[in-house]
Formats: structure tokens, sequence, C-alpha cells
């Protein structure tokens, strides 16, 4: 894979039935315990509330040479992200945390993810370019983004710690599994 083949760019109505199918591809409930060893989504979308993080301009794609979507990573408002318990209950722990000497609020930050890469195009430096393309657009209105990972999901903690710089910020449970709550400074490249 050329990655100066890849493009990125923000997603359209008309990309939803294919985003759809990437999601398919890799939700945790359609792999099994080996595949999952690679990273899985964890989030499943409909494509209702696809088109609603649309035109909220929230979704960033990236296409290979064919034009086939190969990743796409959602971003949003706390408001947005409300439809799903588990943001609620992150936002609720916000008073006790913190980032670079920051107190966390929902106008300050935003929910970064989930982010969803086609396994032939992983550990190429894919992520770095649609995260930065997401990055660009997030910062003119939020200095810090926050996301979770689900613990048992290695592949992805490793690639946003050690490829991204997410930081480390909370840990909690959340129905019967635990997660990892990560920050990042946008104004931070990652290019």
């Amino acid at each position: 894979m050329n990655i100066d083949m890849i493009k990125t760019r923000i997603g359209t109505l008309s990309d939803v039935s294919n985003i759809l199918a990437l999601q398919e591809k890799y939700l945790y409930r359609n792999l099994s315990e080996k595949e999952r060893e690679y990273g899985f989504v964890t989030t499943p979308f409909s494509s209702i509330q696809l088109k609603d993080i649309i035109k909220l301009n929230g979704l960033f794609l990236a296409e290979n040479e064919n034009n086939t979507i190969i990743a796409y990573v959602f971003a949003g408002t706390w408001e947005y992200y409300s439809q799903w318990e588990i943001f609620n209950f992150m936002v609720s722990r916000f008073p006790n945390l913190s980032f670079k000497d920051q107190s966390l609020t929902v106008q300050n930050s935003f929910q970064y993810g989930p982010i969803c890469i086609d396994l032939a195009y992983r550990g190429k430096g894919l992520i770095n370019l649609i995260f930065e393309e997401m990055r660009i657009k997030f910062l003119q209105n939020y200095p810090i983004g926050i996301t979770f990972i689900n613990k048992v999901n290695k592949v992805s903690t490793i690639a946003h710690t050690q490829k991204l710089g997410w930081e480390l910020i909370d840990e909690f449970e959340f129905n019967d599994k635990i997660y990892l709550g990560l920050a990042f400074d946008m104004t931070k490249s990652v290019l």
C-alpha cells in the first residue's frame, strides 16, 4: 500500500451504506475471539445516527486509490453522543478529571471515536492521516479530545497512545467491562 495514494475527506450522505459495511466487518459482536485480537469497533451506529453525525460534519473517511472507503473516524459533541449511556457516564466523571492542568467540561472537549481501519491498511500510518483530517477541523472549537477504549482492545490502546500520543486520564467500569479514558491535546499535529 502506498500511503500517498490514500485520500482523506469528510463524509457525505452518499457514504452511509459503505460505512455501515465497514462497521459490520469489524463490529465486536461479529468477530471471533481470535479476530478481536486485531482490534474491533464496540459501538454500532445505525444509518440514521450516521446521517446525523454527517450533517454535523463529524465523520471523516479515508479512501484508497479505487475510491473504496478503508477507514472512518467519528467525532462530535457530547450532546450528539448523549444518546448512548456510556458517554453520559463518562461526562459524569469530568468533575474529578483534568488534562494538562485544565478541568474537563463539555464545552472544552469533544468525543472522538469510534475509529475503524480495514485490516489490510492497519500499521501503515493511516491512523495518523485520518486523525489529522479530524484534528484540524475540531481544533477550531475544542482544545481537548476525549475517548474511551475497551481495556481488552490492546491494538487500539497501542495505536492511540504510541502512534497518536493520547494520554490515559481515567479507567472505569461500565456494563461489566473495563474501559480506559484518554485525552488528547488538539494543538498537537500527528503527522
